[in-house]
């Protein structure tokens, strides 16, 4: 690099461990495929692995202090817009990943020059820009590993090569091999064992026999389409074999394979190679729902893909959209088959478990058992939850309340959230029977039992007449067959994890949804972020919380295993999200009126911790009695001790609204969670547009309960390239990225003329005094100031009578 002041500016920003996240996706990548981790052995890689290895180091990039100061070749710009366009372009599929080789050896290499890095960077970027552009689409996310828990994704693409990691985190280590798995899951379907004796007896009768030292018609060479339709074939014959013996289960459906079809309802392209629908008239051709999967199978035709990188998440992420398009489904069985050797799964708010590992040619009777198991479950059997009952086109629960029984019928859906482990929350809009203009609000999780219980710090947050908060109305423990719901012992009929074939406690991940800190590069492979952890992780077992970043200690010993208790809470307000605001001046009165809860919240002595868009809602409609704007969930809330940065030790928070000083591990303040309503509303600035031109203050609709579309109120939403990382990078390059937003007043302003949606527009001035406010001097506050909760409120209300923010926007104001 010739050029005298890029040399000076390489020189005066090294890259240091910057491209430690990168080198430890290597080396996973490594691992999964059981080769040594050396740069030569980037050349035996396929498409899909080069690829998720290029956006790793492209994001790392992106995130290096030199990009804001390398100018472009092209003569306009600075690199970092060049690396953006490139990432774009490697997400495409159309570029060609082997110009990238050279690049990628040279940044696993032992100790590589800043400058050799940087030429590679000018030299693909320069390949780039000599090419047609790719077509516009969602950028690529992220694959560093700190992330744990998918449902706290924000305006996120969820590209399946991005997903994978983050769910691998999130499952933590799978379970498998325990003995007792079919008799726990199977044993309660009604005359099972006796009806697959019979079958299994007609399979290997007559002149054609089925089964003969193997299933006839099995494919030899396992080839998933001649697999795929000998299995579907089979299960049909199976299902008439039993029919003859009497067997006629009231729960009928049958097998589905397509796995070249996508499932409707994924946020991302999402593909299903087979599994058991509710839909005996399904064909290959039908055009399936993942609400219409009751059961999903993954076939490879290598036994050797009977692994974790391979069939096992492959599988987690068909249960992932499974939980989350079934609103009453508290566990999701499914199942491998990898060449003959088939797996039993069951996966939870906890991870995933399976069963002994067995050839379906070699124990014939067991395949049977489990074919027609899966077959005639019933729905308690398959997972939903027996608390919520069907009568005719309603859904509701039954509480006890002041010694007496409610009914509380669900209208619809309001939010679930879309992960397997972690407290999975599901909102539904209710009312009790009797009185549906009075709406309450059913808040469904799966907490850890050593946490208090968030229904008990709402109850005393209502009695001390705290204002913008969601109100408390009944709260309880979710009872089945008379016993506390919890995974342990309930979903998971008390299996010992211990007498999994691969527990080892010494590597055992933590429990699932534990932040990571970071990734270390210390003898290649050796420690990588969720693999091997410190003597000081190792054991633990601190329950997380249902976000990507809490680390909160709790009351359990470090030798304990963890568990989840299913509880609901009843809330008296109900409103939408605050980015659902009909007009920019409801969004900032909504905004107003949240910090004044909050200000409330925290006098009555008691810190949030959690301030997100999804946690701050507004009421526009005139017949609700809820509050105008107000605060939910307490979930992560802990009580206020007031002295110096009160709060609690730990990251905490929704991962893209966390403050700055919260993502490097600060003692959490108010002023934290008062940050973090500046992240939001500037989030929302950035990934919403106008609301649609025919809402109003009466006519706010959910999200429906069979259905994933959004109603005609809602506003616009996309994917901004730049932004769409922050759900994905490490918790320290989040907090460079941020400081680096609000540090400047200039740069500031013109990241949010380029980034904001024209609709709000009309707000830069007003975000930018909030800057001023919240950051003093560009940089980060140093001391707790309760009078900024005045001034931030001051700004909000002058804003609300702007006239360029009051001027027409295509709905009333």
């Amino acid at each position: 690099m010739a050029d005298h002041a890029q040399s000076q500016t390489i020189k005066d920003n090294p890259i240091g461990n910057g491209l430690d996240a990168f080198r430890a996706s290597f080396s996973l990548v490594c691992e999964d495929a059981s080769i040594p981790c050396t740069p030569d052995s980037l050349d035996g890689l396929g498409q899909e692995d080069l690829q998720n290895l290029v956006l790793d180091l492209l994001f790392a990039l992106r995130n290096l202090p030199a990009v804001r100061f390398l100018r472009s070749k092209a003569g306009h710009g600075t690199l970092g817009n060049n690396i953006l366009k490139l990432i774009s372009a490697v997400s495409s599929g159309g570029f060609d990943l082997d110009r990238f080789k050279p690049f990628l050896k040279a940044a696993v290499g032992d100790d590589p020059d800043d400058t050799v890095i940087w030429d590679h960077v000018y030299d693909v970027v320069t390949v780039t820009e000599s090419t047609p552009p790719p077509r516009t689409i969602a950028s690529s996310l992220q694959q560093t590993p700190w992330l744990h828990n998918t449902s706290s994704f924000a305006n996120s693409s969820e590209y399946r090569q991005d997903m994978d990691r983050v769910l691998k985190l999130e499952l933590g280590r799978l379970y498998v091999g325990l003995p007792r798995f079919h008799e726990t899951y199977f044993g309660r379907v009604a005359d099972l064992e006796t009806a697959a004796e019979a079958v299994f007896k007609d399979c290997m009768g007559g002149s054609n026999p089925l089964f003969d030292g193997g299933w006839t018609g099995w494919p030899k060479d396992a080839k998933q389409d001649d697999v795929l339709s000998w299995f579907a074939g089979l299960c049909e014959k199976l299902s008439a074999f039993a029919a003859q013996h009497g067997s006629n289960p009231a729960h009928r459906r049958r097998p589905l394979a397509q796995p070249n079809k996508s499932i409707e309802g994924s946020t991302g392209e999402r593909k299903l190679d087979v599994g058991f629908v509710n839909d005996t008239k399904a064909g290959k051709d039908s055009r399936c729902h993942w609400s219409q999967v009751l059961v999903p199978g993954e076939l490879k035709s290598n036994p050797s893909a009977d692994k974790a990188s391979k069939a096992w998440l492959d599988l987690g992420r068909y249960a992932r959209e499974v939980l989350a398009a079934q609103d009453t489904r508290r566990f999701v069985l499914g199942f491998t088959l990898c060449g003959s050797l088939m797996r039993i799964w069951e996966f939870d708010r906890l991870g995933g478990l399976a069963s002994e590992q067995f050839d379906i040619n070699n124990d014939g009777l067991q395949f049977v058992s489990t074919i027609l198991g899966f077959l005639w479950m019933n729905e308690e059997e398959l997972g939903f939850d027996s608390t919520i009952t069907t009568a005719g086109n309603q859904r509701f629960i039954e509480i006890k309340r002041d010694d007496l029984t409610e009914r509380l019928i669900i209208e619809r859906v309001m939010q679930r959230a879309r992960c397997i482990a972690g407290r999975a929350t599901t909102c539904w809009k209710a009312h009790r029977e009797g009185y549906p203009q009075l709406p309450l609000v059913i808040k469904d999780s799966w907490q850890y039992a050593e946490r208090d219980e968030e229904g008990e710090l709402l109850r005393e947050v209502t009695g001390k007449g705290v204002v913008n908060m969601a109100r408390y109305y009944h709260h309880e423990t979710v009872q089945v067959h008379g016993t506390d719901d919890d995974i342990r012992s309930n979903v998971r009929g008390g299996l010992d994890v211990t007498r999994a074939t691969n527990y080892r406690p010494e590597r055992s991940m933590p429990p699932p949804g534990t932040a990571m800190s970071g990734a270390s590069w210390k003898g290649r492979g050796r420690s990588i972020a969720g693999k091997k952890r410190s003597s000081s992780q190792t054991g633990a077992a601190m329950p997380p919380s249902k976000r990507s970043c809490s680390a909160s200690p709790t009351k359990a010993s470090s030798s304990a295993m963890p568990n989840q208790v299913h509880r609901r809470v009843i809330l008296r307000d109900y409103g939408k999200p605050i980015y659902e605001a009909s007009s920019r001046t409801a969004l900032l009165s909504a905004l107003e009126g949240c910090i004044k809860g909050h200000e409330s919240l925290r006098k009555a002595g008691f810190l949030h911790r959690d301030i997100s868009i999804n946690n701050l809602m507004i009421n526009e409609d005139d017949d609700n009695m809820s509050w105008p704007s107000f605060l939910i969930d307490l979930d992560l809330a802990v009580r206020d001790q007031r002295h110096g940065a009160s709060g609690a030790m730990g990251k905490t928070g929704t991962r893209a609204f966390m403050a700055i000083g919260a993502l490097l591990g600060e003692q959490h303040s108010f002023m934290h969670d008062l940050e973090s309503f500046f992240w939001v509303l500037f989030w929302i600035c950035i990934h919403y547009d106008r609301p649609a031109a025919n809402s109003s203050r009466s006519r706010s609709k959910d999200l429906a309960a069979d259905s994933d579309e959004k109603a005609v109120s809602s506003p616009a939403s996309r994917i901004v390239p730049e932004f769409d990382q922050w759900n994905y990078i490490s918790m320290e390059l989040l907090a460079k990225e941020k400081k680096g937003q609000v540090s400047h007043k200039g740069d500031f302003i013109r990241a949010a003329e380029e980034n904001f949606t024209p609709y709000y527009q009309p707000l830069i001035p007003w975000v930018n005094r909030l800057r001023k406010a919240v950051f003093p001097s560009g940089g980060r506050w140093e001391r707790g100031d309760p009078g900024l909760y005045v001034r931030m409120k001051e700004i909000l209300g002058e804003a609300q009578n702007d006239p360029k923010v009051l001027a027409e926007d295509g709905v009333a104001t």
